[in-house]
């Protein structure tokens, strides 16, 4: 059923320019979004400045208008919104539902890869270094409207993870989830690459006290079993100047039906109208040739 209270997002990072994988992310949920009814919001998460490049985050939004994907409302910079974070850090720390570590990676391999809470349990509590939650929810299930029941290691779904690391920067699971409630999204589309991570996010959000969004995670385009396209990979950036072929090559990858090509806008209505997410390929990762 359409909702006019539908409200999906597209959530990159500025660290680099928008590739093939990008793109079945920005139209994936962009046609999701549309074909509800509903809002299309653009999050720039850029709170992790040694990831970045800079000018990276103006060419991400003109290379989406160029291929026709308008937003809705105001752009969201993460970057604008740390004392926000910050605050929630602070109540949760004064209410001992987070807690200070200084355990190492080394440390943490010993443990069996899966931090123990060690930190947590002192009797002296430390007051410097990376900040963890206390993962008093544990969700390590849920289900995902394409990929159907997912469960992850009881291990990973238990660990108290960090919300701001000891370098003082904050931390997706803790920045994502409050973005996404402030922003009231009802429903996260996304790469299968983040398929687990939902789990901490959906403790992120019973902890502090959130209403969760529904969940559609799309396959990954990879050149190799396991080798996702992304910008550390130096993914080649997608073609500005004529995007209809891109257009229509994210739509096959999708297992949505072509689109005559036209002006971008009237691709994408048409592809909005005949969009259909049991066309969608329930599988992880699809491998293409770059």
């Amino acid at each position: 059923m359409n909702s006019p209270h539908y409200i999906g997002r597209f959530a990159p990072s500025p660290s680099g320019p928008l590739h093939f994988g990008s793109l079945i992310a920005a139209l994936g949920s962009y046609l999701r979004a549309r074909h509800q009814n509903g809002k299309w919001l653009v999050r720039i998460e850029d709170i992790d400045p040694p990831r970045e490049v800079k000018g990276a985050s103006d060419d991400i939004l003109a290379t989406l208008d160029a291929y026709g994907l308008h937003w809705d409302e105001q752009v969201l910079y993460q970057s604008q919104r740390t004392e926000i974070y910050q605050q929630k850090i602070d109540t949760l720390l004064s209410k001992d539902l987070a807690y200070f570590c200084q355990c190492t990676r080394k440390q943490i391999g010993q443990m069996g890869g899966v931090y123990d809470s060690r930190c947590g349990q002192l009797t002296s509590p430390l007051n410097q270094g990376a900040i963890r939650i206390r993962n008093t929810a544990k969700v390590d299930q849920f289900n995902d409207l394409l990929m159907g029941n997912i469960t992850v290691n009881e291990g990973f779904a238990g660990e108290d993870f960090i919300i701001k690391r000891s370098d003082g920067l904050y931390a997706y699971q803790l920045a994502v989830v409050i973005d996404d409630a402030f922003q009231g999204i009802t429903e996260i589309v996304r790469g299968c690459d983040l398929l687990e991570t939902s789990c901490r996010q959906l403790s992120m959000n019973k902890i502090l006290g959130f209403c969760s969004p529904n969940w559609l995670h799309l396959p990954l385009a990879c050149t190799k079993p396991g080798f996702k396209l992304s910008k550390q990979n130096y993914a080649n950036a997608i073609d500005v100047i004529r995007p209809q072929a891109s257009i229509n090559a994210a739509l096959q990858f999708l297992g949505q039906a072509q689109v005559d090509i036209d002006h971008v806008d009237i691709m994408l209505k048409q592809a909005c109208e005949q969009f259909s997410i049991v066309d969608i390929p329930q599988v992880s990762e699809i491998l293409i040739a770059q």
